[in-house]
């Protein structure tokens, strides 16, 4: 590594892979930033309230629940609002949603003293499910999933539960009227789209592919992404210095959020090759040994890109400096 790209003198933020939330729960869901929340409770919920204090965090945390952690959740008045971020569709919120208002139930009732065993009815404050979308999928600006779509149609009508989420898509450029509402979620959506847009930028400028995109290059094209929309986020928007002076966070964030994606797809192909090992009883051993094939295939391949993934951050660096 030369001398002008060492770490010393990297003037690019340092990816922190610690970061493990989401951009959009680091803006929303800290108490130093109440007034943003208020701001989009507000426009979510067509209200008009002026105060954060009414704001009540109770977000549930790993160390209570183990792998359990919902994205925001708070009280304002009597009504308990979930708000998952969602970078990729998942149709199944309406089972996760459920499973974190359980949660929530059950610790604001220990939290209160009450007795849900006993004789006089235990007062719930009102659940609002809403999921906000930025993934690439195009779906409506607004739309509600249920927990019954998961049901057999043919007896889902008897069903005795029934779960409704609101999933908003908060891609730059829809739901404008939500927008103009929060200025913050407007300020979230412009940035997310410009560091998209100039990490393929990037990537194709590079000649970089999605096989060919391994993260030690994936974190300086999004730092260069990241700083580039940083120098250009409009001064309208309030969340501004708040980015900027969090930029390190706000990398490693986004580089968990976009390895979503490719960390799905391996689960996927770990069930199917789970799927091979156990087999069916017709075709066990031809099963064996595409799997056996595959696996030297793999470890060939996964030599092949750590040496382009070398000779590629090589060459990054060198564009790096030559445009400096």
């Amino acid at each position: 590594m030369s001398k002008r790209y060492s770490k010393k003198k990297h003037k690019l933020p340092v990816v922190n892979h610690e970061h493990k939330d989401r951009l959009f729960i680091f803006i929303f869901g800290r108490e130093e930033n109440k007034e943003w929340t208020l701001s989009l409770f507000n426009a979510v919920n067509g209200s008009a309230y002026s105060d954060p204090s009414v704001i009540e965090f109770n977000t549930l945390e790993n160390m209570l629940y183990m792998t359990m952690k919902n994205d925001v959740s708070f009280l304002v008045s009597d009504q308990l609002n979930l708000y998952e971020h969602q970078s990729s569709y998942n149709p199944n919120m309406p089972f996760r949603m459920l499973e974190y208002t359980v949660k929530l139930y059950s610790g604001f009732i220990a939290g209160g003293e009450k007795n849900e065993y006993g004789t006089s009815l235990v007062r719930l404050p009102i659940p609002k499910l809403v999921v906000f979308y930025n993934g690439d999928k195009d779906i409506d600006d607004d739309r509600i999933i249920r927990l019954s779509d998961a049901f057999d149609e043919e007896h889902r009508e008897e069903s005795d539960i029934e779960v409704s989420v609101r999933m908003i898509n908060i891609n730059y450029g829809r739901n404008e009227v939500l927008m103009r509402a929060c200025n913050p979620l407007e300020g979230y959506s412009w940035f997310v789209e410009r560091v998209k847009r100039y990490s393929k930028e990037y990537r194709n400028e590079l000649g970089l592919s999605i096989d060919d995109d391994p993260k030690e290059i994936s974190s300086l094209v999004l730092s260069k992404a990241v700083e580039r929309s940083l120098r250009e986020i409009p001064d309208e928007y309030v969340i501004k210095d708040f980015l900027k002076k969090h930029r390190a966070e706000v990398v490693g964030m986004l580089a968990e959020e976009y390895d979503e994606v490719t960390i799905a797809e391996k689960f996927r192909q770990e069930g199917r090759r789970e799927g091979i090992r156990e087999g069916r009883r017709e075709g066990i051993q031809e099963g064996r040994r595409e799997g056996i094939q595959q696996e030297r295939i793999n470890t060939k391949r996964e030599r092949d890109r750590a040496d382009r993934a070398e000779a590629r951050i090589k060459e990054l660096e060198a564009q790096l400096a030559a445009k400096k």
